[in-house]
């Protein structure tokens, strides 16, 4: 049984997704600390042929608290609508706009106020969205030691949710050791996006931005396809 492990995202890149549908059951934590600068909050956006930046506004808080105990600014009931107006204004010629503008109106208009629960949504409609059928898992009700850190966190997540093999984002390939999953019975493999190139408006193609820049160019068996689109190694 292969398990993923992440920190929820706001609309992140397609490698998430090609994580996502690449195991069998996806940990996502929310008992972790929100990091400022990061993308739990933000994303990337084709903005008249450049990126840019979009976010969710936080409310103002202490920097030890986790993501789940973290809540959307009020200001974010007025920020819902310069955010879609701006998702609009960009991708209002985009081939498979109206779809995805659909769905992303019903993520970023939802009520919830909880940061964690916000994402956790997008993500679960994002998914739904493209048919991935893989299992969510909330870290915190997962019985383990939660003071765990790093690969000892890992490996005990891996262990109580029966996991065979742990797959991790290519980026990570220096903060594990094989030789520990294996001690514990797990196979360790890192997973890297091939490339991938499709039309945005003619202009220079511009990697990784946002899952809505995915779906605003590409049809979902178009995108089907680019899920699958990587190595294990």
């Amino acid at each position: 049984m292969k398990i993923g492990i992440m920190q929820p995202y706001f609309f992140p890149y397609i490698g998430y997704f090609q994580l996502i549908n690449a195991v069998d059951k996806f940990v996502i934590y929310d008992n972790i600390k929100f990091t400022k600068k990061g993308w739990i909050n933000r994303n990337r956006i084709l903005v008249n042929g450049k990126d840019d930046y979009i976010s969710i506004p936080i409310k103002k808080d202490s920097d030890f608290l986790n993501v789940d105990e973290r809540y959307l600014a009020d200001i974010f009931e007025d920020e819902k609508i310069k955010l879609l107006r701006k998702i609009k204004d960009a991708y209002k010629k985009a081939p498979y706009f109206t779809d995805t503008y659909a769905l992303i109106e019903s993520i970023i208009t939802n009520n919830e106020k909880n940061l964690f629960e916000f994402i956790y949504n997008s993500l679960k409609e994002i998914c739904n969205y493209l048919q991935i059928e893989t299992e969510f898992i909330i870290s915190s009700t997962v019985d383990i030691d939660h003071d765990l850190k790093s690969e000892n966190k890992v490996i005990a997540l891996c262990n109580a949710t029966g996991a065979t093999s742990y797959i991790n984002p290519i980026g990570g390939v220096e903060l594990y050791s094989k030789d520990s999953f294996k001690y514990n019975t797990i196979e360790l493999k890192f997973i890297k996006s091939k490339s991938i190139v499709y039309n945005q408006f003619n202009n220079p193609f511009l990697p990784w931005l946002s899952i809505i820049d995915v779906m605003m160019f590409n049809s979902k068996a178009e995108i089907k396809e680019m899920l699958s689109s990587y190595d294990l190694i």
